[in-house]
């Protein structure tokens, strides 16, 4: 859901949520910085997209249904956990003024608490794995717990090349532990490891990761312990921590919901449309968030938020907007007429994708300003307000209602938490919904155009293309030449920002 986010000691939280922000860089290379830094992250995301897809079909053919669901067991385990193992602390330390005199507390407290996290997951391995119904996912489930230390150990040059908007040697990264861990799984799986090939295959990809992360970020490990350091960078990671835990939790309880109410078969359809709505707006989001935290935290006040907020909902809206009214021809070109009970739930999720965008967004900005219990506080209420409604929604309507009533959650509840919440961190509302009119204008006519296209088109692949064509062409039509003034007005507004610092 949102990248996001007990209450700690007031005192110390209002000194994190009021610390200045990070050092700007040169005032001319803010904007160069930026656009390179979503150049790459674009790629990154495109190129390592394609990469895992491909890899995925092939160990579908490699290994049996049963192992892919043993993994699929413990790398939830492992994700859950990794959630917590980070503890806020890389968002910290990129939104720091004082990234040098941090660094060697966050690298201690990372390490302590990714090893306590490894032990643990290694203990209970095998209690664990029973619990979730496979006995055999035990040994992938140890093996794993080692990513949890290794990726603690590299929070402080993760975050140094977030910083420094340095998506180039990120994606080189990311590469490389694609390479290694494909080439490692597969050479494994040759030899006969079975399900253990992904695990081992993953380990040594995060080794040599971390290993690389140091490299390009030219740090080398630094620890130590300042108490006045620890209890700041706790007061803000662990809201941290806490929302994204309940991020992970808001995208998987639906699934609980529908199996307990409607079964399985129902099941089935809506992880369909929900992983299909996923498609862009991962995507998006994650090259939203390889730049708005780096972005805020050298900015002051909120008037740089209406800017790339207007930007992203001028880019998640279409795509979460064009999958609704394509989402019947298009679920027939890519699965087959059979998995057609899906798209009325798409239709609901692909809306309610572009509304996380937009979030994603909102939480970065809320980060950068401290309030990390903000973001904890809009999850919250965010998942009070989900679960009675799903149960609700789905014993009544079935996936249909359990799709639109993300929507309606996010509408009704979200979107005013996160309003007050932005208020309060002095962004002016009316600015921000003003940005993003001129996208929501337009999408009317674009879906009408889009829809009506595709009725009149014979054929599922010709209803996709012809009303995604036809919808593109009235939407870019619209807002191409506001896009171009509002991506300017975007650096202009930063540049302003960082100059009143």
């Amino acid at each position: 859901m949102s990248t996001p986010t007990p209450t700690p000691d007031p005192a110390v939280a209002n000194e994190a949520a009021q610390a200045p922000a990070a050092p700007a860089p040169p005032r001319r290379s803010l904007g160069r910085a930026v656009g390179g830094g979503l150049a790459w992250s674009t790629v990154n995301n495109l190129v390592l997209r394609i990469g895992s897809l491909a890899v995925g079909i092939v160990l579908a053919r490699i290994l049996a249904p049963e192992q892919f669901g043993v993994y699929a067991v413990a790398l939830t385990v492992q994700s859950v956990l990794m959630t917590l193992a980070d503890l806020g602390l890389s968002a910290d330390l990129i939104r720091s003024p004082d990234h040098e005199r941090l660094a060697p507390t966050v690298a201690s407290l990372g390490l302590t608490v990714g090893g306590a996290l490894t032990i643990v997951m290694i203990a209970t391995a095998q209690p664990v794995a029973d619990l979730m119904g496979s006995p055999a996912a035990s040994g992938a489930i140890a093996v794993l717990a080692v990513t949890l230390v290794l990726g603690s150990a590299g929070v402080v040059p993760y975050a140094a090349l977030q910083r420094r908007f340095a998506q180039r040697q990120l994606f080189v990264i990311a590469s490389i532990d694609f390479v290694v861990g494909t080439g490692i799984t597969l050479g494994l799986l040759a030899a006969g490891w079975g399900v253990m090939a992904l695990a081992v295959g993953r380990v040594v990809a995060q080794t040599v990761t971390l290993v690389l992360q140091f490299v390009f970020a030219r740090e080398r490990p630094r620890y130590g312990f300042d108490r006045s350091v620890a209890r700041a960078v706790l007061a803000f990671g662990i809201p941290v921590a806490g929302a994204n835990v309940l991020s992970w939790s808001l995208l998987n309880i639906d699934n609980v919901v529908i199996a307990h109410v409607v079964g399985a078969t129902a099941l089935g359809f809506y992880v369909l449309a929900f992983n299909i709505s996923n498609w862009p707006m991962s995507a998006i989001g994650q090259i939203v968030r390889s730049i708005a935290l780096p972005l805020f935290s050298r900015t002051e006040g909120g008037g740089v938020l209406p800017a790339t907020a207007a930007l992203t909902w001028a880019i998640a809206l279409p795509a979460g907007g064009f999958l609704a009214v394509l989402a019947a021809p298009l679920i027939v070109v890519v699965y087959g007429e059979k998995w057609l009970p899906s798209a009325s739930v798409l239709a609901a999720l692909g809306l309610f994708g572009a509304l996380r965008a937009l979030f994603d967004l909102f939480a970065s900005f809320l980060l950068a300003r401290g309030a990390s219990r903000a973001v904890l506080w809009t999850q919250l209420v965010w998942f009070v307000a989900l679960i009675p409604a799903l149960i609700v929604a789905t014993t009544s309507w079935g996936i249909v209602g359990a799709g639109w009533v993300h929507l309606a959650v996010s509408l009704v509840f979200v979107l005013p938490a996160y309003f007050i919440a932005l208020r309060r961190a002095d962004v002016r509302l009316g600015a921000l919904v003003r940005a993003c009119l001129v996208p929501t204008v337009a999408m009317l006519p674009a879906a009408t155009a889009g829809l009506l296209v595709a009725s009149l088109l014979p054929g599922a692949l010709l209803a996709l293309l012809g009303g995604a064509l036809a919808g593109g062409i009235v939407y870019a039509a619209c807002v191409l030449r506001w896009f171009l003034r509002r991506a300017k007005a975007a650096l202009a507004a930063g540049r302003s920002a960082e100059h009143a610092r």
